[in-house]
């Protein structure tokens, strides 16, 4: 595709940001509207592979990863009552040479300011909110509540579940509340009072389960999520305030270990889990979805931010070989939905990695250099 095509991000999240540093490099002239004054922060961890070390080694970004993140020693399945291991995979030398790139957890807010790196300076324009966009023969116009009016060849909708993008697109509809909560906290790690933990362990419980997980080399914070049962949610899509003491009666039962963890936590928030029904439409003329803004992916698989940056990856190539937007889109979406469905299968099932799983077709994968179908 000429270089000369402009071309406007909507979200500066994990998919917009990765998109424009390889679109940049490639030489694309390249803006990111993002509604939101500034970064901070907030947030919580994230848990990536080496499928996703492999994107970043194409920003020279993949040593700033690992050295941020801490390299756990291993992915630990525990059982919510015995402590029995029901399966760990170890993330050792042999394990990083096979799947071609190391396993990293990070805090949010880190690796959003590693992203940013490669941008070349104004690339990101915050406080502009997205009020409505316009796809005319001369180019598409983008409307922010500011006031201020953008033009661009291509619009790329990088804004989350509640994607104003989408709503062009698809119309509007309310993300699903699945039925359940996430209580969540992150908290110097030492207020386990010398408790040694494993660096990622998830507890599965019946109807409930809870990720614990170090987010720095040092070892010094840690981050905990629950996902329990809830019959409603009445509010929107951001979180309320929530208690240690309702944290520790939804986890009534579970090993003393994870207990004597939960107890450590403070400043718990409480999220609504939500998800969109597939839908795979994911672009129309000149603008086209990524992340969660086409995919919602339920967060039982520590997937959802992998997929974004996958997506982010596959776009630009598509782009970069594409004839037009229409043929670089079709292309796009064609290789990237198979991927993303089985994905959300099995994040729905919320059975990844319980027991004895099959994890290669999800880590060796490269999306930088993965053969792509002409499919549309």
């Amino acid at each position: 595709m000429d270089r000369q095509t402009r071309i406007a991000i909507v979200g500066a999240g994990l998919a917009g940001l990765t998109v424009a540093g390889l679109l940049q490099r490639s030489g694309f002239s390249v803006a990111i509207y993002e509604q939101t004054p500034n970064f901070s922060r907030i947030g919580a961890g994230i848990i990536l592979g080496a499928n996703v070390a492999k994107v970043l080694r194409r920003l020279d970004l993949e040593q700033s990863l690992a050295e941020t993140g801490i390299r756990p020693d291993a992915f630990v399945s525990r059982a919510w009552d015995s402590g029995d291991t029901l399966y760990e995979l170890t993330f050792d030398a042999a394990c990083e040479a096979r799947f071609d790139g190391p396993f990293v957890n990070i805090h949010r807010a880190d690796l959003h300011r590693i992203l940013q790196r490669p941008l070349k300076p104004g690339t990101i324009r915050f406080g502009h909110r997205l009020a409505g966009i316009d796809d005319a023969p001369d180019g598409v116009t983008l409307s922010f509540d500011n006031g201020v009016k953008a033009v661009a060849d291509i619009v790329i909708g990088a804004d989350g579940i509640r994607s104003k993008v989408r709503d062009v697109i698809l119309g509007y509809e309310e993300p699903r509340f699945i039925g359940r909560i996430a209580p969540r906290a992150v908290f110097p790690a030492d207020r386990l009072g010398g408790l040694e933990i494993r660096d990622c362990t998830k507890w599965w419980g019946p109807d409930r389960h809870v990720l614990v997980y170090y987010m720095t080399p040092r070892r010094d914070e840690i981050y905990v999520m629950a996902a329990v049962p809830a019959d409603r949610w009445d509010g929107d899509g951001t979180p309320i305030p929530g208690s240690r003491d309702d944290f520790m009666s939804a986890l009534e039962g579970f090993h003393p270990d994870l207990l004597r963890t939960a107890e450590a936590a403070t400043d718990v928030t409480v999220w609504p889990i939500m998800d969109r029904p597939r839908d795979d439409r994911w672009h129309a003329g000149r603008i086209v979805l990524m992340g969660d803004a086409c995919h919602a992916v339920r967060p039982f698989m520590a997937a959802g931010g992998s997929m974004a940056i996958e997506d982010a990856a596959v776009l630009h190539r598509c782009i970069v070989e594409g004839a037009d937007p229409q043929a670089a889109f079709s292309r796009y979406a064609g290789n990237r939905i198979p991927r993303v469905a089985e994905v959300q299968r099995i994040s729905i099932d919320n059975t990844w990695m319980h027991g004895p799983t099959e994890v290669d077709w999800f880590f060796a994968y490269d999306p930088c250099s993965a053969p792509l179908d002409a499919a549309s």
